[in-house]
């Protein structure tokens, strides 16, 4: 059986924890960031999981991470 392939673009925004949850960053952390309250900017830097419906497809796509 063929080796399964890695999705490149799910790759480089995902990880895994070592307890199998997925961590993604957050979103509107880019730019425009002058208007956005300086604690909401602070809060944006925590990391984010994917809740466990969707860490399963992103699983999928990302198997040898």
């Amino acid at each position: 059986m063929p080796k399964q392939k890695t999705h490149k673009g799910a790759a480089k925004r995902f990880s895994l924890t070592k307890s199998g949850r997925v961590k993604h960053a957050q979103a509107f952390k880019r730019h425009i960031l002058t208007k956005k309250p300086t604690k909401r900017t602070r809060n944006l830097r925590k990391a984010a999981y994917l809740t466990t419906t969707e860490g399963h497809t992103m699983k999928k796509l990302i198997p040898y991470k």
